[in-house]
């Protein structure tokens, strides 16, 4: 670059012009990595998943992270999807048809990796009990009150053996900051799980 070749000037093209091209394609090439996440539910059937692996497959795209459960009579999907500029830019048309097609609830949303945080500890929660009311509430909120980030998280009613009692599990990943007194928030917990009747483990994600 720096120079117009004869054509270029022939047809007034500017070194400025020239300039502006070139950076865009350098800063904004259509190779660069992109990410979308998408969240969809629609109805429990057989393929739905292939539907919109399908989509994103024959756009280019390829499949990050997911996550995908049964909730009753529906079923719903998280996904992170990376692709270039064009493969997100078709990926957005066609799963908007997609959804208007099947009848499948369905948001996309650009998005980046997570950031990887050094000066976290990530810990497993495990917690079980008879069901009752409040305790996501409860057990989000204590951790929100002292600045712990709650990555992942998972839940689900069940009757207990034998004597077929509502129990409610849930498992969660939260990201200790380095500032908090691990022992101090672990009493802290236990004294939570204690007023709640709650049966629970804290520990380190084991690698």
């Amino acid at each position: 670059m720096g120079q117009l070749n004869a054509a270029q000037a022939a047809r007034g093209v500017s070194l400025r012009d020239v300039q502006a091209v070139d950076y865009r394609g350098a800063s904004g090439s259509p190779r660069m990595k992109q990410h979308i996440a998408i969240a969809a539910i629609g109805g429990d059937r057989i393929g739905l998943v292939h539907d919109l692996s399908k989509v994103i497959a024959d756009c280019g795209g390829s499949i990050s992270e997911s996550r995908m459960t049964a909730l009753g009579a529906d079923f719903a999907i998280l996904m992170m999807v990376s692709g270039n500029w064009h493969s997100i830019a078709r990926m957005e048309t066609e799963l908007k048809r997609l959804a208007e097609a099947t009848g499948v609830s369905l948001q996309v949303r650009r998005t980046e990796p997570r950031k990887v945080r050094e000066d976290q500890i990530p810990y497993s929660v495990d917690v079980v009990c008879l069901e009752q009311p409040g305790i996501v509430s409860a057990l989000t909120g204590f951790f929100a009150a002292r600045g712990i980030d709650v990555s992942e998280m998972s839940t689900r009613n069940y009757p207990a053996p034998h004597t077929g009692a509502p129990m409610f599990g849930l498992y969660m990943v939260i990201n200790v900051p380095a500032s908090v007194h691990l022992g101090a928030m672990r009493e802290e917990f236990m004294d939570l799980c204690d007023n709640f009747n709650l049966d629970a483990i804290l520990e380190p994600v084991k690698a």
